[in-house]
């Protein structure tokens, strides 16, 4: 029997140390390939100026950017701390010229409607105050045709699995924070009830190893 969703936080990561041992672990999954960069391109979004919910430090997005070609990316975060470490590693990567940050919250975007080629997220949505506000501004920041990856952890992770990933988790400090994303996670069947209260219910939910993937693209 799956427990109950404990929610976690609507404020994202705050604080110089908070922040600090993400990167550590976010820059660690980059170096070992554990990132969903290449899923978000293989669902079709590849090209353009995409939005990205979440970027924490940036690395995800950044990735993107670097293997695709003549594409630009907008990456909103809620929290400054979370912003200033991803503009530094931006600069890292030599590609401040392709991207901008913004600080906002997620259940009301900051853009026009129409806006942009594709939206992604990975990690987040455990995270988003109201699901269903920001499914519905992501549906009305996309061009007609633009495409969405959404991807995050499943709260029935495999119980094996779950600890597995929690002493392999680095530096050690990431792991009550890997705990609490856990249990603050959806089910499928959750996602799939919320998506249908949305503009994106003809959305697609796939269950992986360690989490789901929402793929679709705007009529």
């Amino acid at each position: 029997m799956v427990k109950d969703r404990v929610i976690e936080t609507d404020e994202g990561i705050q604080g110089e140390f908070n922040v600090r041992i993400f990167d550590e672990m976010a820059r660690r999954f980059r170096d070992k390939g554990w990132m969903e960069t290449k899923s978000i391109i293989k669902s079709g979004l590849d090209s353009g100026v995409a939005l990205e919910i979440g970027p924490g430090p940036a690395y995800l997005g950044l990735e993107w950017l670097r293997m695709t070609e003549g594409t630009k990316l907008k990456g909103l975060d809620i929290s400054p701390d979370m912003i200033d470490i991803a503009r530094r590693n931006t600069s890292e990567y030599g590609l401040k010229d392709r991207v901008e940050f913004i600080i906002s919250d997620a259940k009301n975007l900051p853009f026009e409607d129409n806006e942009f080629d594709g939206v992604f997220s990975n990690g987040s949505l455990h995270e988003w105050g109201n699901p269903v506000n920001t499914f519905n501004e992501i549906y009305r920041v996309l061009k007609p045709g633009g495409r969405y990856y959404i991807s995050d952890l499943r709260r029935d992770i495999n119980p094996l699995l779950k600890w597995f990933m929690y002493f392999s988790s680095k530096p050690a400090e990431i792991r009550p924070g890997f705990l609490t994303s856990v249990d603050a996670s959806y089910i499928d069947e959750e996602i799939k009830g919320i998506l249908s209260g949305t503009k994106m219910k003809d959305a697609e939910v796939f269950k992986n190893v360690m989490g789901f993937e929402i793929i679709g693209q705007k009529n």
